[in-house]
């Protein structure tokens, strides 16, 4: 782990309608670090989260990827770089867990969204590391909250990230589950990669957290 940050959120006031949610937000994450960011339900979460995902623009400061302004990255680019996990249900219909997963290989793929011998195996990969190959023709909708959520871990690790945000990830989760999905985030960490995880439970996070803020 070197010392130069790889995201940063330098100064951020975020909100809806120029109405700030929350000011002034510092936060410096290397590249193999796993940080939780603590607050209370309510508290502007998931409005962080949006504006991370660029769904929303800054009110006011800048957040920074690599030493680059993210407002200057492409989609494509972005998603080859950094991945989000939300506790929101993605609506999708008749679509396969595999199917799911494979969507996290588009940013690679041509504009037909073909997927090569080569992105099969990743997606194959994938959903062996977190234990779900057995789901890969079931219906996403029929399967349980845990199960889902290691779909869509699969995803994003599909997408080859530096960056993983991560919105609650133990909200649905068993005990036995979380301890799974650490064992995950951990080698991500491992390998190199900067974790940020958005929660309320300080008490389930503080055991793999390298920071806490």
């Amino acid at each position: 782990m070197t010392d130069t940050p790889y995201f940063v959120i330098d100064d951020l006031t975020i909100g809806y309608h120029k109405v700030p949610v929350i000011r002034d937000i510092s936060v410096k994450v290397q590249k193999g670090e796993i940080i939780a960011l603590i607050g209370p339900n309510g508290a502007g979460k998931s409005t962080l989260l949006k504006t991370i995902a660029r769904d929303l623009e800054p009110i006011r400061g800048k957040i920074f990827l690599e030493g680059r302004d993210m407002q200057t990255i492409t989609y494509r680019e972005l998603s080859k770089k950094l991945a989000v996990i939300l506790t929101e249900r993605i609506k999708v219909e008749l679509t396969t867990c595999r199917d799911v997963v494979a969507t996290g290989r588009y940013p690679y793929t041509g504009r037909l969204g073909v997927l090569r011998g080569e992105d099969q195996r990743i997606v194959d990969e994938a959903m062996e590391t977190v234990h779900a190959l057995e789901l890969a023709e079931r219906d996403f909708n029929a399967i349980s909250d845990g199960q889902r959520q290691r779909v869509l871990l699969a995803r994003a690790i599909c997408q080859e990230p530096e960056v993983i945000i991560l919105d609650e990830p133990t909200a649905v989760l068993t005990p036995q589950e979380i301890d799974r999905l650490f064992a995950i985030l951990r080698r991500m960490r491992d390998e190199g990669c900067a974790i940020i995880i958005i929660t309320h439970k300080l008490n389930e996070v503080m055991e793999i957290s390298d920071r806490v803020t």
